[in-house]
This record gives structure tokens, sequence and C-alpha cells, in this order.
């Protein structure tokens, strides 16, 4: 079956709201770990993955960094308009968009939006400087949310800055409460570095520097790679069957070194990947390889969601050639980073190509995460996730982690 004609409803389970987790534990380590390899299922504890990782395994982590990307306004009515900062518009370097002084072009996404029909918008905060103002200019509206013109006073600081002292945590709409001050340090994995994310790789927030130290001890290597999550991840499927869903698109760089460790990887040590956008961001390598050796490439990673289901080839290129024609393409052009966008939608009948085990938070019913969880473990996944609910697993951003090994 084509992936376009899966039914959505037959991945669907029920979440009861008390099971999802609304605050963090107070170590991030603690959290329960599920581990499900070759058909058993065992119960850990997410301190302990040093032992149940082989030696030289190859740890992916997505370092991109949550920003401060829900602004609010309040209008001398009384009325208060939601400005959440999707992505810089025009397609440039997310790090210059943040590195941007005075003004920026932001898509965003709006609440309230009705009670802001046309003029500008005000907001005060506090600098270094003392006093500030940012202020919001709503542009014009498309399929990619709404462009919003943002200046600000003093005009010396960077967006970062802005965002940084001026927004607030965009924890997501499952919590239902307002952001506190632990969210700023605890929606934020311990080696995030650049920013960009609306949304954190929750996978992630369970690692401690100990936990790192531990694995690396052990004899680990990390390869870094960074997918800018966007508000997307949090839409559910709402079409009957995939064939009427758009996959959200996020932006992602990787830079030379890491996709040299990949190859080097490759058939000779297991590849453990952290998180469902490190997993998109390293399928997504692979077939812009196969763009590459095909010649269909553009110049940065461009990947349709369909892309895989209509472009495979009965003998397509293994991971290793994929690899090594983005590093060749790389070299050709001299780049040390590789930087592009994907909507690669994982589903069940892809095969992945590379990683051979994922850890992975629990994902809510009939979501683009869930379907990636059941193409990755196969449908032993309706099986993990039962036995999570009933032991007690707490589930989603703050929940409790997986440690999932390839089907087959």
């Amino acid at each position: 079956m084509h992936p376009r004609d899966l039914s959505i409803a037959d991945f669907t389970y029920d979440l009861p709201p008390e099971r999802i987790a609304q605050h963090p534990l107070a170590d991030r380590d603690a959290s329960r770990l599920l581990v499900y390899r070759e058909g058993v299922i065992k119960d850990r504890v997410f301190r302990e993955l040093p032992e149940l990782l082989p030696a030289n395994a190859l740890l992916v982590l997505n370092d991109t960094r949550v920003v401060n990307a829900r602004l609010h306004f309040r209008k001398e009515s009384g009325a208060t308009v939601e400005v959440f900062c999707l992505e810089p518009a025009g397609g440039g370097p997310v790090e210059a968009a943040f590195a941007q002084r005075g003004e920026v072009l932001w898509q965003c996404a709006l609440g309230n939006a009705k009670r802001w029909k046309a003029g500008p918008l005000g907001h005060q905060f506090r600098s270094p400087q003392g006093d500030a103002q940012l202020f919001a200019e709503r542009l014009s509206t498309g399929r990619e949310g709404t462009l919003v013109r943002l200046t600000w006073e003093p005009a010396e600081l960077t967006f970062s800055e802005v965002l940084a002292r001026a927004g607030e945590v965009p924890l997501p709409p499952y919590m239902h409460r307002a952001a506190e001050a632990e969210d700023s340090q605890r929606y934020q994995t311990v080696y995030a570095r650049h920013e960009g994310s609306v949304a954190a790789p929750t996978a992630g927030l369970h690692f401690t520097p100990a936990l790192m130290d531990a694995l690396k001890a052990k004899g680990m290597e990390v390869a870094r790679v960074t997918l800018h999550v966007g508000a997307g991840t949090f839409r559910p499927v709402k079409s009957r069957t995939l064939s009427g869903h758009a996959m959200h698109q996020e932006r992602i760089e990787v830079t030379r070194a890491a996709v040299q460790t990949l190859h080097e990887a490759v058939g000779q040590r297991p590849i453990v990947v952290v998180g469902t956008t490190s997993l998109r961001t390293l399928e997504s390598l692979y077939w812009h390889g196969v763009m590459l050796l095909h010649g269909e490439a553009s110049e940065g990673v461009a990947i349709d969601q369909w892309y895989p289901y209509e472009n495979g080839l009965p003998a397509m290129p293994d991971a290793a050639a994929a690899l090594k024609a983005v590093l060749d393409d790389m070299d050709v052009r001299g780049e040390d980073a590789l930087s592009g966008h994907t909507s690669l939608l994982i589903a069940p009948g892809y095969a992945v190509k590379l990683a051979d085990a994922l850890i992975t938070n629990f994902h809510q019913p009939q979501s683009t995460l869930l379907l990636l969880v059941e193409a990755f473990a196969g449908p032993a996944r309706q099986r993990i996730y039962r036995h999570a609910l009933d032991h007690g697993y707490r589930f989603l951003s703050y929940g409790d982690g997986s440690l999932l090994w390839r089907a087959g």
C-alpha cells in the first residue's frame, strides 16, 4: 500500500489527559526508558543508557536551540494578540536572521488575529540598556503564515536578544499552562547550540552533562546535526488518509564533518539516533545524495514529503554511496556545511536507511511522529504503546523515553 492511502484512523490510541506530563521530573535522566529489541520489551531508567548501548555506537544529536518565539502584544482596548514567530521570511540562514539588528521580517502564526486588523502593535520590555520597545506590523497572510515586520528600539539589540527578553518559552499546546521560570532551562537540551526551533527535540531533554560524559567514557562518538523544529510538528493529521496531509517544512543544517562521520559509520557500527528530528535529518541527507547521483539536486537540501515513495528505483543506492555523493558535492562547492529544508514524511512502508536504533518520547495519536515510530519499529509499535500506557509511563514532551531498535 502506498503511504498516501494509509488511513489515519489506524494510527490512534486512547491517551488519557492525565498521562500527558505537564512538568519535567526534578532530574532529567531519572525518566523511565522503555527498551524494545527483537520483540522484547524491558523497563529501564534513562540514566542506564550507557549500559544499554554498544560501546562503539555513534550517537546522533539534534543541537537546535529553542527560542522564546511567543510574543504578546496588548492593544489599547485591552485585547491581547499573540505573535508566534515561526521562521525568517525569504529562506535565508537562520542564524543570520537572529543576528539582525533593528528590524526583521518573520513568518508568524497569530493568536486572536481578528483583534488585529490594521496598524502596528507595541510591547515594552527590559534590556541591558534599560527600557526597550518592540513593534509589530502585519503585512500579508499566505500558506506559510502571516508575514510580520518586527522593529525595536534600541536598534543595536539583535533579534536574538529581543526574543530572549521580550518573548516566552513556546510550550506545546497540550501543556495547558503558562510557561514558568524552570521551562526556560528545562525545555532545552543541555547540548543545544543553534537558535531556530519553536519546539524542543524532546528525546534530548533526558540527557545530562554527566550522562553525556558516561557515554563518551564508554567509547561512543557523537555526531551533531541541526533541524530547527517547527510548530507543524504538533499538527495532527486531519484528513482521512495521508494523501490529504501537507507535511510541514523544517530547516536543516549539517556540517561536512558530521556527514563524514556518518559515512564512516555506515555498516561499521550501530548508529543510534536521538529523536525523530535527527532521524528525519539523516534520512533527508540520504535522499539528497540520491538526488545528486541522479542529477536532480539543487544547491541545497530540498526534500518533498512524497519524493522517496515516488522516485524509489528497483535498486536504490546504499547509504554509503548516497553520503559519498553528498561529500563529493560539498567538496566541489567548497562547502563546510550543507543547509536546506525537508518535508520528508516517514510512514509505514518507508525503509529507514541510516539508523539502527531510535531514542524518542511517546507521541500524540494521529500524528506524523507516531507514523514515523511505526515505520521504524514495525507493527510492534502498538504493543510498545500499550505497554507504556499499562505501566504508567508519562507521555509527550516532558514525558518518559524509549529506546527502539529497528525492525527487520
